[in-house]
């Protein structure tokens, strides 16, 4: 999934940039509101972490600009404000949460991952379909319980097509949520982990089904 990160501290930037891609993240980070704002117009993100004291636009007025827009996309306020009325104001625009700083890794990776549940309609850490169970939080795949080898790239092809079971998804929304921005990969590519994930999932009951010029879904395996 893609996460846009804006933050101003860049050594603060660059180690959350680091432990979210570790976590199999493709992570933007934006050092400004007004950078932040033209990414949230241009691109397709999973979530936004957003700080509040930022150059150029503040970060209330991104919340503000964003929701304007309608967009249901999750947002993670993250800030050093710990004042209530901070809080309140930030929820009251449309945040999904607020972390004050300073905070640990490991629970801005917990609460990363309960708001990307959230926004692609599921509160439980585990999706089961069929005998195919992917696990949000340790992001592996399993089979009957048996745990498959998947790689980075596969997991997050599975990843995508799990949270539109049964909905067509297209070669350049995978790319979009799969890559930060300045990242090039080929749609060809794409077409290689799709091909490598539907072999590994035959087991499953689970099929990768490709509409050819139109992009692929997941759906139940007819036998």
């Amino acid at each position: 999934m893609r996460i846009l990160l804006t933050e101003d501290d860049a050594a603060l930037a660059e180690a959350l940039q680091f432990a979210l891609k570790q976590s199999g993240y493709a992570v933007d980070w934006v050092n400004n509101g007004a950078a932040a704002d033209e990414a949230l117009t241009q691109d397709v993100f999973g979530l936004l972490i957003l700080d509040l004291g930022l150059p150029k636009l503040d970060g209330f007025e991104v919340l503000r600009r964003l929701r304007k827009r309608n967009a249901t996309l999750p947002v993670l306020i993250l800030s050093g404000r710990e004042q209530a009325e901070e809080k309140v104001t930030g929820l009251d625009l449309g945040a999904d949460d607020y972390l004050v700083k300073p905070f640990s890794l490991e629970e801005l990776q917990a609460r990363v991952r309960a708001l990307l549940r959230r926004g692609q309609g599921s509160a439980a850490p585990q999706i089961t379909y069929g005998e195919l169970s992917f696990d949000t939080v340790q992001r592996s795949a399993s089979v009957a319980g048996k745990l498959l080898a998947l790689s980075t790239q596969e997991t997050g092809v599975l990843e995508v097509l799990l949270s539109r079971f049964g909905r067509l998804v297209s070669k350049e929304q995978l790319v979009e949520q799969l890559y930060s921005a300045g990242h090039e990969v080929s749609l060809n590519a794409i077409e290689v982990y799709v091909h490598r994930l539907r072999k590994k999932l035959e087991a499953s009951g689970i099929n990768v089904r490709t509409q050819y010029g139109r992009g692929y879904l997941l759906d139940y395996l007819v036998r």
